[in-house]
């Protein structure tokens, strides 16, 4: 088992997906709902989110052929998706990626009950830099050990966003803006470390020549 690539995974997707950024909107689109129907549309995200993932690890890479992308294309296009989502927690302001533009909020449900998948799962949890850092590291992931390590990291992950999701407004009083915004910057810094990694390696492969 690859443990490196692994720990690089988990950092990445943990970084992207990051709980504690998307808690302040569910909280906001749950407000007025009792504990248990927070629970219900959290343990829903959660399901909507192992689909999603599934899908784009083990389909992603078959669309991408179809349309003639390699992975080493999607490596340096996607690298700089996920570099902007990272210079966008270091600067603190919501990156329209994952939390939509301002006409797209504004078509957002009314109803709690209706925004499980739609805005919660996609795009704010799962947006374009979660998808793609899912499909650059299956693209890596070879063997049967490596694919249940690269599963069980997923899991981890949106596990992570089920109980945060979950305890809701719990943590929300236990967790200081002051936190929320070190540990933003935090996995920003992380983050950018990765994509700068994703485009050197991706350039590296369509231009043999940069690695001398």
């Amino acid at each position: 088992m690859d443990t490196v690539l692994l720990l690089k995974f988990f950092g990445a997707l943990l970084a992207i997906m990051n709980p504690l950024s998307g808690l302040p909107i569910f909280l906001n689109m749950t407000e007025g709902d009792s504990p248990a129907v927070q629970r219900r549309i959290a343990l829903q995200v959660t399901g909507y989110l192992l689909i999603l993932g599934t899908v784009t690890a083990l389909a992603g890479a078959q669309i991408l052929g179809f349309f003639g992308v390699s992975i080493h294309d999607l490596q340096v296009a996607g690298g700089l998706v996920v570099l902007k989502l990272a210079f966008s927690m270091l600067s603190g302001s919501d990156s329209s990626m994952h939390h939509g533009s301002a006409s797209e909020q504004s078509a957002y449900p009314d109803s709690a009950r209706a925004i499980a998948f739609y805005p919660l799962a996609f795009p704010v949890m799962m947006g374009p830099g979660t998808l793609t850092t899912l499909i650059l590291f299956a693209g890596q992931t070879k063997g049967m050990a490596n694919w249940i390590g690269y599963f069980a990291v997923l899991g981890a992950v949106v596990l992570s966003v089920a109980v945060v999701f979950a305890l809701g407004s719990r943590v929300g009083t236990f967790l200081s803006n002051t936190a929320r915004v070190i540990m933003s910057r935090v996995m920003g810094l992380i983050l950018a470390a990765i994509a700068v990694q994703m485009i050197a390696d991706g350039a590296k492969a369509l231009l043999p020549g940069l690695a001398g």
